[in-house]
């Protein structure tokens, strides 16, 4: 009996709130608003609809609220409040003018349920009424989001928006909404329908494919529209498989960055000791989690400057990395060189103790470290999305070879390294310390491996497993570019993860490496040496 009188009440005041003369303004959104919760999922919708036809921007807050699951009755009154959660108790506020109305026991306040028809109008009436904002960004969104709806409802409003509008980026996704909503409605003219598949075509992205490919494949759409769409989704597919072959050339560029970091530590230490370090993934793992202690003390103690925390990380995890390096070089390796076998068994080893200690200090689950904001989004380029997480990894890989190539070329470091690399006897004739000139590079590329780590914490998970993904295909890399070639290292990290990439949509991921790792078992038996081969006496004898 309360729920009727309730119901009769919100229509009462629905009609009264529809029947006042001039526009309206915030305070008439009132009866409105108390109507949501008056009338059951029926009465909601005709709140919702009331909303959307006065066009006042105030409703906007009240419905995001509705979307959001805030709105709520408060008994017994019967007023609607936005309640949230506050510890034990529920803080009310007024949903028009946003003043505090005090807390509230949970038991006190009935939440207005929506379901995913209510989702869908109160979504096109908050497009309708943010089309008008003075914000463009808030335009250009509304328009987006009445493209999605395709309520004939805004439809008015949004021709009233494109004749004012001065924003083209604005003004051409306004023109797109207005398309599919023309599309979409059984009474719009055929000439109208014809000119809106054309606006649509020039926008020819996936949920414009979706919509004229329905449309081209239904039987009761006249003949003309149907040609129409079906010629419009051909160009779109052409034009989608050019961007899907970029795209995939980009993300073939971005895994070859990762691959870079991995392998290039590699490539020193590999190509001056000959060493077969299985222990360099453990390196990159030790990278990973120095990011994660570091960001960690930021939550702690300085968490307004956590966007400077993946900048700190950077040397604290090159000087644990190249710490440890150094240390598993003076204990193990060097009293093992020149035996191969024993090394690779030994640095096994070590790694599986390194992945050990991780997880016991650290536990076996994934870490959580997170993007600064500076990494955060993506943008769009044409057909392509390029996140700024992987634009930043590419940028970085390439940064940490130019020093790289700038240390072993420009420096006294870098000339014993080459020396010891090309002709390690006569190095030593010479007055080279050649243990000192491999305990260093060991640090040197072990503190590499730790900046890759630090890229890696950002697109992929960190856990004690972390370097084992990537020690194989480094180890190809460093093979396939060349054995201590610094410049092969680059030029084979971007080959293999481009042809990875460009492989995966036909051959699917795990066929796709076999089939890179067949066409590089084939190449070292045309050239053992790979790429770009070192010279040297000692190298060439």
């Amino acid at each position: 009996m309360n729920s009727l009188i309730r119901l009769l009440a919100g229509l009462c005041l629905l009609l009264a709130a529809q029947g006042a003369a001039g526009p309206a303004g915030a305070a008439d959104l009132a009866p409105l608003v108390r109507m949501l919760g008056a009338g059951g999922f029926d009465g909601t919708e005709r709140a919702v609809a009331g909303m959307a036809e006065a066009g006042e921007p105030a409703a906007v807050p009240v419905l995001e609220a509705l979307l959001a699951g805030d709105l709520h009755v408060r008994k017994p009154e019967g007023d609607v409040v936005v309640a949230r959660r506050q510890g034990a108790e529920m803080a009310l506020t007024d949903p028009l003018s946003g003043a505090s109305l005090g807390t509230a026991a949970p038991a006190v306040v009935d939440k207005i349920r929506i379901n995913n028809s209510l989702r869908r109008s109160i979504r096109a009436a908050i497009g309708s009424l943010t089309l008008m904002s003075p914000d463009p960004r808030i335009r250009l969104n509304a328009a987006h989001a009445v493209f999605k709806s395709r309520d004939a409802a805004a439809l008015e409003t949004l021709d009233t928006a494109l004749g004012r509008e001065t924003d083209a980026s604005v003004k051409q996704a306004m023109a797109e909404a207005r398309a599919s909503v023309i599309l979409a409605s059984a009474s719009a003219p055929e000439e109208q329908k014809l000119a809106a598949i054309d606006t649509l075509g020039e926008r020819g992205d996936r949920e414009v494919l979706s919509l004229l490919t329905g449309l081209s494949r239904d039987a009761a759409a006249p003949a003309a529209l149907k040609q129409r769409a079906a010629s419009v989704v051909t160009d779109i597919e052409q034009r989608m498989l050019f961007w899907d072959a970029l795209q995939n050339l980009w993300y073939g560029l971005s895994l070859g960055s990762v691959l870079l970091l991995a392998a290039i530590g590699l490539a020193v230490t590999f190509g001056v000791m000959g060493v077969i370090n299985m222990a360099h993934g453990e390196m990159v793992m030790l990278g990973a989690y120095s990011t994660f202690v570091v960001q960690e003390v930021f939550r702690a103690y300085a968490p307004q400057a956590f966007d400077l925390s993946l900048l700190v990380a950077l040397p604290v995890a090159f000087a644990v990395a190249a710490g440890v390096g150094l240390a598993i070089e003076w204990t193990v390796i060097r009293k093992l060189y020149g035996r191969p076998l024993e090394t690779l068994l030994a640095t096994w080893g070590i790694s599986l103790a390194l992945q050990q200690a991780v997880r016991s200090i650290f536990g076996p689950n994934n870490r959580e470290v997170g993007a600064p904001s500076w990494m955060s989004g993506a943008f769009e380029l044409g057909g392509l999305s390029i996140t700024y997480g992987r634009l930043w990894i590419v940028v970085f890989s390439l940064a940490v070879f130019a020093l790289l190539v700038v240390a072993l070329r420009r420096t006294w470091f870098g000339l014993t390294i080459r020396a010891v690399t090309q002709n390690r006897p006569m190095a030593a004739a010479m007055g080279m310390r050649t243990p000192r000139v491999d305990a260093m590079a060991f640090a040197l590329g072990s503190g590499v491996a730790g900046l890759a780590g630090v890229a890696l914490s950002q697109i992929d998970n960190v856990s004690p497993n972390l370097g084992q993904a990537y020690i194989i295909d480094s180890f190809m890399v460093v093979v396939f570019g060349g054995v201590g070639n610094i410049w092969g290292t680059l030029v084979g990290a971007l080959a293999l993860g481009t042809v990875n990439k460009l492989l995966e949509p036909y051959a699917g991921a795990v066929l796709g490496k076999i089939f890179v790792l067949v066409l590089i078992i084939l190449f070292i038996q045309r050239r053992p040496r790979g790429l770009f081969a070192l010279r040297g006496r000692a190298v060439e004898a």
